[in-house]
């Protein structure tokens, strides 16, 4: 069975990002990249969520996105960020071709950078 997992470390303090809103969605293409949100989760104290994002049936081949709360986040463990900052949301869009694999999508945040990949 396929799934979806996710997890947050903050690089700036060494630990997972604990508290961090994320939203999943599902992008329609047929009706102009519409999005349907799917999940609305925080993640733990190991920076995980306490479930999968999709699991089972409603792991399904197609296009989403992950919209990771990252200011708010980052304004409550402490930074100093400016009121624009530099990060806001960070958006991940990507897709799913075979719903019988598990795709973890994992970020690696700063307060002035990220990175992502297909985690396994």
């Amino acid at each position: 069975m396929g799934r979806l997992t996710t997890h947050v470390l903050d690089t700036m303090r060494g630990c997972p990002a604990s508290g961090l809103v994320i939203n999943l969605f599902r992008v329609d293409a047929g009706t102009g990249d519409r999005q349907a949100l799917i999940v609305s989760t925080r993640t733990n104290d190991d920076g995980r969520c306490d479930a999968p994002l999709l699991d089972g049936d409603a792991m399904q081949k197609g296009r989403y996105q992950l919209l990771f709360k990252v200011a708010e986040y980052l304004r409550r463990s402490g930074d100093d960020l400016p009121e624009i900052p530099f990060l806001d949301d960070v958006v991940i869009n990507f897709g799913v071709e075979d719903a019988e694999q598990h795709y973890h999508v994992p970020l690696l945040l700063s307060a002035y950078g990220y990175s992502t990949y297909r985690g396994s």
